[in-house]
């Protein structure tokens, strides 16, 4: 822990260094809340998002914020380890071939549903669930599907020597469309019960025992799910891309892990409502991804079980630029070299390509060791290739 910030009504306990000051604004709203427990632990990728930075881990009595969520609802990282210790460019570019031909990536959808069996199963009748309900067919069509932004897929080598697999993504449209109409819904709540929070702090807030609170919270685990399935069956194309191109291959069983949801777990005594935004679980023991950008290394890594941090750890590099302010101010030849230097098959090609390169992002290996106490590295993985949505 770099810092702790106790001006607000609850204390602020922070893993960097320094934050964009949108983002300190957020994290105070946070510990104001009158609902948060204990302290709002901020993680060493933490940058603004919308009502809660993103990197930011919260727990609340009794209270579901579903912009303390995200849209992306259960986006996160799989990665599977490979019996390969090696694969030469010309492979690599088949591998990616074949991994473009059966994954749809950006806003693509797949032409016609897939097998309803991979789907997740309700914890309740269907019909129950009021957005997933109405959304399901077309969310058929989006398993198995990258997405656009940050989102990537990419093959790496391992300071193990072998060669890994790694996809990021998450609930794709559906999870967007569950979060934004309880949001929605949240808000109008808050008038009409005439609740303090400004609204525009954008935290409206849903009673967890209320028929609002305990429908989001189906419909929130079932994104998260549905974002596992995703990615499970993304990761089973791009295995098949390499068997199309090289035999024989085995692979290890695959680690899975969210950094977008809340659930009820057990903190300094009592059961809370632990919000992670942008920030990954990190019990003792539990085995977890934190990628880089785009042209630097991904970190396999054990958590501590800190309870400081409510047992969590930075999900990632974290941005500090946005998308806009990087495609204006990055050079398109330098970060390209940077990649090019590397051997790296990368994705960068134009200047709206910059929204995602490394120099959008805080240093990897910055994040990693300002939250040695959350986490022990057990593998550094660097990128051979990489396909962006």
């Amino acid at each position: 822990m770099k810092k702790v910030i106790t001006s607000e009504k609850t204390a602020i306990k922070l893993w960097l260094d320094d934050m964009d000051s949108g983002a300190m604004a957020q994290v105070k709203n946070l510990a104001n809340l009158p609902f948060v427990f204990r302290h709002v632990a901020v993680m060493p990728d933490a940058h603004q998002g919308y009502g809660m930075p993103i990197g930011g881990v919260m727990a609340s009595e009794e209270m579901v914020i579903p912009n303390a969520v995200g849209v992306d609802i259960g986006c996160g990282m799989c990665a599977v380890r490979t019996s390969l210790t090696g694969l030469s460019a010309y492979k690599l570019k088949a591998v990616l071939t074949e991994i473009r031909r059966t994954i749809p990536l950006g806003f693509k959808h797949h032409d016609r549903g897939q097998d309803r069996r991979l789907m997740p199963k309700s914890e309740i009748p269907l019909e129950q669930l009021t957005v997933i309900a109405r959304e399901y067919s077309s969310a058929l069509t989006q398993l198995g599907t990258l997405g656009g932004g940050n989102h990537f897929i990419e093959i790496q080598k391992g300071n193990d020597g072998h060669v890994w697999l790694m996809v990021h993504s998450g609930s794709r449209n559906l999870g967007f469309k569950v979060a934004n109409y309880y949001n929605r819904l949240a808000m109008e709540l808050n008038r009409k019960w005439g609740s303090r929070i400004p609204p525009n702090w954008q935290l409206a807030f849903l009673p967890i025992n209320s028929p609002a609170g305990q429908i989001y919270l189906h419909e929130m685990r079932f994104c998260v799910e549905f974002a596992y399935a995703n990615r499970k069956m993304m990761m089973e194309r791009v295995k098949d891309a390499i068997l199309s191109v090289v035999q024989p291959v085995s692979f290890e069983p695959m680690i899975n892990i969210a950094h977008n949801y809340a659930a009820m777990e057990e903190h300094f005594g009592k059961n809370v409502i632990v919000h992670r935004k942008g920030a990954t679980r990190a019990q003792a023991g539990e085995i977890g991804i934190v990628p880089g950008s785009q042209g630097t290394p991904s970190y396999i890594v054990r958590g501590r079980g800190n309870k400081e941090s409510f047992e969590s750890c930075a999900h990632g590099a974290g941005r500090k630029m946005g998308r806009k302010q990087a495609q204006r101010q990055l050079d398109l030849d330098q970060e390209k070299k940077r990649l090019d230097e590397q051997g790296i098959i990368h994705a960068v090609r134009s200047v709206s390509d910059l929204e995602e390169a490394a120099g959008a992002y805080k240093d990897i290996d910055e994040v990693i060791d300002n939250q040695l106490d959350l986490v022990e590295v057990l593998e550094e993985l660097r990128p051979l290739a990489v396909i962006k949505g």
